[in-house]
């Protein structure tokens, strides 16, 4: 029976729904019309909802003054709760059949139950509720432990179930995240049948997936269920398990005794093998707890997204917590490192901005640590020559502004600017961002690479440096003295880490033009400015004259000009055999890129599918797919059946 209009999809079945129209809802009663006659009913009290509950209650005085409770909440906390006297409803079985219908068609479903309440009964609880009501410690804890004392014995009315439609572009999301080596566990409070048809509509487990379901009711029984499918899987690999088409679902009660220190490792053990994980009838400490363990077991950075206030421990507990902002309210994105609209944007945060992120960080990190090596090694060369007497090659405010003006821009323009593959290359190709999850730009070899670089940089500077300009012997007879020879090391080693930043850069904009060619044009400008200025207001004295004798200095420009080429010739070189004969993956997207090469991807997965659904028919009837699982009686029951005809699980 159609409990609203279709579009909402919000269905009733197990009771005749009477014509019933809301009039008013006053703080403490409600006036309706059924079937023509006006009646008010007045609101006693509300027991009111929250996630260790799973339900809600109102208790009410009808026209007639007789009082009745109305629940509504989970069906497995309804059914716990119900009269034992006829099975707790006379259309009981009626009612788990439709649940069950609506689960398979992915529907979210709730129990409704009511009890009668005598006079008597309703005052000694009232008394009970009013006292927990004002207490001032755990005042939660006892209006639950009150509200347990009324939510017994009660008559099932019947389900509902609305449909909660997938936002647009999940499916594609999720498929996309798991191209990119993503692992991808669904926690969530919805009963099995709609989370795992909830799981095939947004492509988290297809079709061909072997499911490993555990809904035990014991401590021991679940540990035995979890070692005995990772013992199974251990034996079988190397043969003819498929760990990509493995996904475990495991509900509420099972997680519970899983979360227990004497299991932990053997669920997270098995769930680290399948390729999906999916957690359903979970409560929020449930699935903060999961994250947690995970986060603690594993060297894994764990991202955590949702959209109500459910999630929020969830959120709070991962590295990374990403809220979304929509109906649910807002409080997932107010406790959330991140708030987007919409869950098919996480696609771009993380496959886009993050890959960019990863990048540019990596890079920013490594050449700021070679810029800083590359000078300051040649001040140690220098000390070796003057005995440590403590003589600086450079002037000390050069010393400053090196860092302060002209290296400073370069390792901004990276780190916000630089683009190694542009959006569109990063969407189209999301094996890219398993670069991240291996290190490929930041880890200890490049470190110790970029390190060794600015060393040999740092010799080839000095030390061919002071050969070219040792007898500086002017046209006067004189010689241009340590200034000199300092300004011309310094200006040599920041036109060298220049255009090492020029050879890292990826994508060229205005400001990496004002960062690079800028900073060197900067300190050209500079230097006869400071010379000039700086001895007349008494800064420092170094500089007073020593244009004259650099400008016109031929072996000036020719240490500037010839360290910097013979230090990048050997890094251009290095980029060369690496990019020929040690390719990485994004070089080749590079490549398509640049020369906009068309992408023959589209025609290959069509391929593939075709000869995915061929072997899946031919699995089918081979095996004809039965599933089972152990019983509390011994006794085996199909858990999954396959039929032949069709390419989808048939039954559950």
């Amino acid at each position: 029976y159609q409990a609203s209009s279709p579009d909402e999809g919000a269905l009733v079945k197990g009771a005749t729904l009477a014509n019933f129209v809301f009039h008013t809802r006053k703080p403490r009663s409600i006036a309706v019309n059924i079937m023509g006659v006006d009646k008010e009913y007045e609101v006693l009290n509300i027991n009111e909802f929250n996630s260790t509950r799973k339900r809600m209650s109102a208790i009410l005085r009808c026209p007639d003054g007789s009082i009745k409770m109305y629940c509504k909440g989970a069906d497995t906390v309804i059914f716990e709760r119900l009269t034992s006297e006829g099975g707790g409803s006379p259309f009981l079985q009626t009612t788990l059949r439709h649940l069950e219908e609506y689960a398979t068609e992915g529907l979210r479903t709730l129990c409704i139950a009511m009890r009668d309440i005598s006079e008597d009964e309703y005052r000694k609880w009232s008394v009970m509720h009013a006292k927990a009501s004002t207490t001032l410690t755990n005042r939660q804890q006892e209006l639950d432990r009150v509200a347990e004392l009324i939510e017994r014995d009660m008559v099932l009315l019947g389900a509902t179930a609305i449909e909660d439609k997938l936002q647009d572009g999940v499916p594609q999301t999720i498929y996309t995240l798991a191209q990119a080596g993503i692992k991808i566990w669904v926690l969530t409070g919805d009963r099995q049948e709609t989370a795992i048809n909830i799981g095939y509509s947004c492509k988290l487990i297809q079709e061909d997936f072997s499911l490993i379901i555990c809904n035990e009711t014991t401590h021991w029984e679940t540990k035995e269920f979890l070692q005995k499918k990772l013992d199974a899987i251990r034996e079988g690999h190397g043969s003819n398990i498929d760990f990509d088409s493995l996904a475990l679902i495991i509900d509420g009660r099972s997680l519970d005794f899983a979360l227990e220190k004497d299991i932990e490792l053997l669920f997270l053990e098995l769930a680290t093998l399948c390729k999906a994980v999916i957690c359903c009838r979970v409560s929020p400490l449930q699935k903060a707890l999961v994250v947690k363990l995970v986060k603690r077991r594993r060297k894994a950075i764990l991202l955590a997204i949702g959209d109500g206030a459910n999630d929020v421990s969830m959120i709070q507990a991962a590295h990374v917590g990403v809220g979304i902002s929509g109906q649910e309210g807002l409080q997932a994105a107010r406790s959330a490192d991140f708030a987007i609209a919409q869950f098919r944007y996480l696609r771009k945060l993380l496959l886009v901005h993050g890959a960019w992120s990863y990048h540019r960080l990596s890079k920013m990190i490594l050449y700021s640590f070679y810029k800083n090596i590359t000078l300051y090694i040649t001040q140690f060369w220098y000390a070796l020559f003057n005995v440590f007497s403590g003589q600086t090659v450079y002037e000390s405010w050069s010393i400053t502004f090196y860092t302060v003006f002209f290296t400073a821009l370069p390792p901004f323009a990276i780190g916000v600017f630089d683009q190694f593959l542009n959006a569109r290359s990063l969407d189209r190709y999301p094996e890219m961002y398993k670069m991240g999850q291996r290190g490929v730009f930041f880890n200890v070899k490049s470190f110790w690479g970029w390190a060794i670089n600015a060393f040999y940089h740092s010799v080839i500077l000095f030390f061919l440096g002071t050969t070219i300009v040792f007898n500086d012997i002017e046209s006067d007879g004189l010689i241009g003295g340590h200034w000199v020879y300092g300004v011309t090391i310094y200006t040599a080693v920041l036109t060298t880490v220049l255009l090492k930043a020029a050879l890292i850069t990826n994508m060229w904009t205005k400001w990496t033009v004002l960062a690079i060619p800028g900073s060197l044009a900067l300190w050209f400008i500079f230097l006869p400015i400071y010379a000039l200025i700086a001895p007349k207001l008494r800064t420092s004295t170094e500089y007073d004259g020593i244009v004259s004798h650099i400008y016109p200095n031929v072996k000036f420009w020719l240490a500037i000009i010839l360290l910097p080429v013979l230090c990048m010739t050997r890094d251009y070189g290095y980029k060369f055999l690496k990019r020929m004969y040690f390719t990485q993956p994004y070089h080749i997207v590079q490549e398509i890129q640049k020369f906009n090469i068309p992408d023959y991807r589209p025609r290959m997965e069509r391929f593939k599918k075709a000869v995915h659904k061929v072997r899946l028919l031919q699995r089918l009837r081979r095996t004809r797919g039965y599933a089972f699982s152990q019983n509390e009686g011994g006794q085996e029951k199909i858990i999954r059946a396959y039929d032949t005809t069709m390419q989808k699980p048939s039954g559950y």
